[in-house]
């Protein structure tokens, strides 16, 4: 099929931005494949994987913005291409009210704001992170792709300096009560969370809501913050900035096993806070009784779910403690299996969603592999055929170079779930759809075809394929979490309430 590309020259829109847009130009009639992105080397790899590759293209510098499409015809893909700059150019009018600069410095000269938000590919972030924290900004770096040693040397000014640097590769931040990127709307109140992961910070800031708590601040602090390499730096002054903050009541620390020195730093510090702290490394064995000089101040749990619940009491409201039990008929699903189905299969799209599922079903059996795991043993490598029960996270960086994060554009994770519904070791999948500011406008209706295709193909083999979903958000979110629920379940889709209970009653449902 013919391709056909269009380059601006010094034209510039940051990543999101470019990822929604090949989104939306993705859907329209006719295209087969279509890629927006900057000249950047990164991007031009893309757009050569995917066979849409012009020596105008080739040609392109980082400060040109790239049109690529293939559509049926000559003629589909000019109307494509003048498609594209109709829809950027709405997309700019419905931002007339922000006014566009060429620089940073420019943007920070002419506003009073005390945090930048950085997203731009990777190796330009740090150079962007810098001017920012010179002009004693705060700094998010939506971006990924930075390397250990530069987040190194930026949180080690920002530290010295009193400022904060979120990420990189942070994908969510509450801060006096403004959600930026993938967070979500929440109730403000007496919570203050620092989180080293992303949907992690995401799931218990919703759990907070439904327990009918809020957040006072949620600071987002990368991946990688607790690291040996990184040593808890932002994590650690995080802590402190929520110890002065009157509003917060109760301090919630989220993070994936950390190294066991820092997490040694982050609990001596936190002992030293006059409030009450809720340490959630999920996954990780911390219990209160681990060690007896745990100040009183310290209540520990190893998912997001647990970690809710005790801030919400802490904070000093009621709490349901039991476990939620749902009404599905296990009996029955367990006998309807063919004998070829032996595995469960998640394929989602927070990582920090996919290691609680993970750790859920670890502690039940050994047969789990998931590309998130840490161990060799359990690691699912990337382009690998799903083996025993397998989990994959579609958002991990190796999926997300030069292309939209699936919480942006389902299409990889969307072929995924169909490749693994059609595996007839398959029994029982995993999806998760993630709400909040910056993810796709309609998550479940961008997957309904691919999931009814799952059934039908289950169905064609004589197989019974069951589907459990979790959707991470709330009714005020703008995609609103009631009525992406009922397009589930009007595709047959079980719904649970939370990350744990999605693994627990996968659990349940498998063959006895």
């Amino acid at each position: 099929m013919p391709v056909q590309t269009k380059i601006l020259s010094g034209v510039y829109a940051d990543s999101m931005t470019l990822m929604a847009l090949s989104t939306k130009v993705n859907k329209l009639p006719g295209v087969q494949k279509a890629m927006i992105g900057m000249g950047t080397a990164m991007n031009k790899a893309v757009i050569s994987d995917v066979g849409l590759m012009t020596p105008e293209v080739e040609a392109a510098s980082t400060s040109d913005m790239i049109y690529a499409v293939e559509c049926e015809t000559e003629e589909m893909c000019a109307e494509v291409l003048a498609k594209i700059d109709e829809l950027r150019t709405a997309s700019v009018a419905d931002q007339s009210q922000e006014k566009s600069y060429r620089s940073l410095n420019k943007a920070i000269e002419d506003n009073d704001s005390s945090l930048v938000v950085i997203s731009v590919p990777g190796e330009y972030a740090a150079n962007e992170t810098r001017k920012a924290l010179e002009q004693d900004k705060n700094v998010m770096i939506f971006s990924d792709n930075v390397t250990v040693e530069d987040e190194l040397a930026l949180k080690q000014f920002a530290h010295e300096k009193g400022l904060l640097v979120m990420g990189p590769d942070c994908g969510t931040a509450i801060i006096n009560n403004v959600g930026l990127c993938f967070a979500n709307a929440v109730s403000d109140g007496s919570v203050g969370v620092v989180a080293a992961s992303g949907t992690g910070a995401q799931e218990l800031s919703v759990q907070v809501d439904a327990l009918g708590g809020g957040i006072s601040q949620l600071i987002g602090v990368g991946g990688r913050d607790l690291s040996e390499e990184i040593g808890g730096i932002m994590m650690i002054d995080g802590l402190n900035m929520l110890a002065q903050d009157d509003q917060t009541k109760v301090i919630v620390l989220v993070s994936k096993p950390p190294a066991e020195s820092v997490a040694n730093n982050v609990l001596e510090v936190a002992k030293g806070i006059d409030k009450p702290v809720v340490v959630c490394f999920i996954g990780d064995g911390s219990t209160e009784s681990d060690s007896t000089e745990n100040s009183a101040n310290l209540h520990f749990t190893n998912n997001t779910l647990e970690a809710a619940k005790k801030a919400v009491q802490a904070a000093g409201l009621s709490v349901d403690t039991d476990t939620k039990s749902y009404d599905f008929d296990y009996e029955k699903i367990n006998a309807s299996f063919a004998k070829s189905q032996k595995f469960i299969r998640g394929i989602f799209c927070g990582g920090t969603i996919c290691d609680e599922v993970f750790y859920v079903l670890k502690h039940a059996t050994d047969n789990v592999v998931s590309n998130v795991a840490k161990n060799a043993k359990d690691q699912l490598e990337i382009g690998a055929t799903s083996h025993d029960h397998a989990l994959l996270d579609m958002g991990s960086d190796e999926f997300t170079s030069g292309r939209p994060h699936p919480m942006i554009d389902p299409t990889a994770r969307n072929a995924r779930l169909v490749k693994e519904a059609q595996d007839p070791e398959t029994a029982v999948l995993l999806l998760d759809f993630v709400l909040g500011y910056g993810s796709n406008d309609d998550p479940v209706g961008a997957a309904a075809d691919s999931i009814k295709q799952a059934y039908t193909d289950a169905k064609k083999d004589k197989r019974s394929l069951q589907i459990i979903a979790y959707v991470l958000g709330t009714d005020r979110d703008p995609q609103g979490k009631k009525g992406q629920i009922d397009q589930l379940k009007d595709l047959g889709v079980h719904v649970v309430d939370s990350v744990v209970d999605m693994g627990n009653v996968a659990l349940k449902m498998m063959p006895k």
